[in-house]
């Protein structure tokens, strides 16, 4: 029962998520039917920005009459970020100096559906509102909206430092590398991975040593690490570049030393003789012992696998998932 529903849950996501994504239809329609004075009328300047507002609002009108109770709440926020997701088309797509806000947009609605979705097909009777990570902490949303807030006064004020168009891509690739290498962590785990904090070993609990794992001990929070501060990277934002680096190297650090305890405790001798094997040493050198900390523990813990640490996901900066 739980089974089918979830998986329900899933495919309601899906299908919300391109209906939200369905607002990048407004422009496309003005760019092929722009000759007709109406089209143009209509979907230009201010009203284009009204036609797509309307275009929300009967979309969730649409959900709240189709879907009732916890599918709604489910299909509601995988509107919202299938719709953010298509305005950061827009924006990428549109002749304007916001380009490279249009590409974090596509990168922060992306990464939190994803996180959902692929909840959803690993391990579907975990699954639930908080596998959209949109909602983890206080200090998460602090920290999205600090990098808001530098990325619109530097724009105003300091307009050329945001158009390092060769650092924007720089940070872009940082994104797409860093949350492929979590949402591979995350299909690695399977039903192993949660994004709840476990603290005590169940016996469906394996150590993986294979896929990205014979690479990293804990791809998702090396995933997130880069994925995090590519964000940032993106924006060309100086001051939350530092700040997301200092804030989740020391959180890593925390935490990377409780997690190593629960790991030998849950395996003992087998996590020991994994720590012996891959390539860890080099990317201790090359990364200059932070990722020497962060690739330390990377069993089935990981977030929401096995361990008692949570999946880092976003730009959270004291607390995971």
């Amino acid at each position: 029962m739980a089974g089918n529903k979830l998986a329900l849950e899933g495919k309601i996501s899906i299908i919300s998520f391109l209906l939200g994504l369905g607002v990048v239809i407004i422009p496309l329609i003005r760019t092929f039917a722009g000759h007709l004075d109406w089209v143009f009328d209509y979907l230009t300047g201010v009203r284009g920005k009204i036609a797509i507002a309307v275009y929300i609002a009967v979309l969730n009108g649409f959900l709240l009459i189709i879907y009732k109770g916890p599918l709604y709440k489910v299909a509601v926020r995988a509107c919202f970020l299938g719709f953010t997701f298509g305005c950061g088309l827009i924006i990428s797509f549109s002749q304007t100096t916001w380009t490279h806000f249009g590409w974090y947009m596509c990168s922060m609605s992306f990464f939190h559906y994803s996180e959902y979705l692929v909840t959803a097909i690993i391990n579907p009777h975990s699954l639930s509102l908080d596998s959209f990570l949109l909602n983890h902490s206080v200090e998460y949303t602090v920290a999205a909206v600090s990098s808001w807030v530098e990325f619109t006064i530097e724009k105003l004020s300091i307009p050329e430092l945001k158009q390092l168009s060769w650092l924007s891509l720089v940070g872009l690739v940082m994104v797409l590398c860093g949350d492929f290498l979590r949402k591979s962590a995350m299909l690695t785990a399977g039903s192993n991975f949660n994004h709840i904090v476990q603290n005590e070993k169940a016996q469906s609990h394996v150590l993986v040593t294979d896929g990205v794992y014979a690479f990293f001990r804990h791809p998702s929070y090396v995933g997130w690490f880069y994925w995090s501060i590519g964000t940032q990277v993106m924006l060309c934002n100086p001051v939350c570049i530092a700040g997301y680096t200092m804030a989740s190297w020391r959180f890593f650090r925390e935490r990377i030393e409780e997690e190593e305890l629960s790991l030998l405790h849950f395996f003992g001798e087998d996590y020991l003789e994994y720590k012996k094997k891959g390539g860890v040493e080099f990317l201790q050198w090359m990364l200059n012992g932070f990722l020497a900390c962060v690739t330390e523990s990377k069993c089935c813990n990981e977030p929401g696998r096995v361990s008692a640490i949570p999946c880092l996901s976003g730009l959270s900066l004291s607390h995971h998932y």
